[in-house]
C-alpha cells in the first residue's frame, strides 16, 4: 500500500509523470484524444497508446474526467468504503442523539432527579452534562480509530487509482525530446 497522498503532489506532476490506466478500468472509459496536439489522423495513437480519434477540447476532458469518477463510484472498492462508513456512523449517530435527547428530556421532565446532589454542590445534572462532553470526545476518538483501521487504507488505494486514471485521461500526452526542442 502506498502511504503518500496523490492529491498533495498533483500540482508537482508534469508531462510524462502519468502512467497508463489500470487494465481493468481502461475498457470502461472513453478513449483519450490528442489530435489537436499531435496532428495525427484517423486511427493514429497518442504517446500513451490510446486512440487519437476526436478533438481534445474542454468538453472532452470533462467527459473523460466524469467517466473516470463514475467508474470509480461504481467500483466495489468505493462501495466497500461507503458501506464501512455507514455501518459505523449510522448506529453511533442514533445512539448519541438518543443519549442527548434523554439528557434533555430528563432535565425538563424530572428536575428533582437532576438536582439530586452527588457530592457537595455537584449534582446529577452536572454529572450528566460532563458525561455529554466526555461521550463527544470518546465518539470522536472512536470515529478516528475506525477510519484509520477500517477505511483509510482502502480509501488511499482508491484515491491513487482515481488519480492515476484521471491523469492518464486528462493530462496532455508526454512530449518527445524532438517536440521539446521546437
Amino acid at each position: 500500500m502506498r502511504t503518500d497522498d496523490p492529491w498533495y503532489d498533483a500540482l508537482a506532476s508534469g508531462p510524462g509523470d502519468h502512467d497508463a490506466p489500470p487494465a481493468a478500468t481502461a475498457a470502461t472509459l472513453p478513449p483519450r484524444s490528442d489530435d489537436a496536439r499531435t496532428g495525427a489522423g484517423e486511427g493514429a495513437r497518442t504517446g500513451d497508446g490510446q486512440p487519437a480519434n476526436c478533438e481534445d477540447g474542454p468538453e472532452t476532458r470533462e467527459a473523460h474526467a466524469a467517466a473516470v469518477y463514475v467508474a470509480v463510484q461504481r467500483s466495489e472498492a468505493f462501495q466497500q468504503v461507503r458501506r464501512r462508513y455507514r455501518r459505523f456512523v449510522a448506529p453511533v449517530s442514533v445512539a448519541f442523539l438518543a443519549w442527548y435527547l434523554a439528557y434533555l428530556v430528563t432535565a425538563t421532565a424530572a428536575p428533582e432527579l437532576m438536582s439530586r446532589p452527588l457530592a457537595g454542590v455537584f449534582n446529577v445534572a452536572m454529572a450528566a452534562g460532563l458525561a455529554q462532553f466526555a461521550s463527544t470526545f470518546l465518539l470522536t476518538w472512536a470515529y478516528v480509530r475506525h477510519a484509520r483501521l477500517r477505511r483509510d487504507g482502502l480509501a488511499l488505494d482508491l484515491r491513487w487509482e482515481t488519480e492515476d486514471m484521471a491523469r492518464a485521461y486528462t493530462a496532455p500526452a508526454p512530449r518527445t525530446a524532438m517536440e521539446s526542442m521546437r
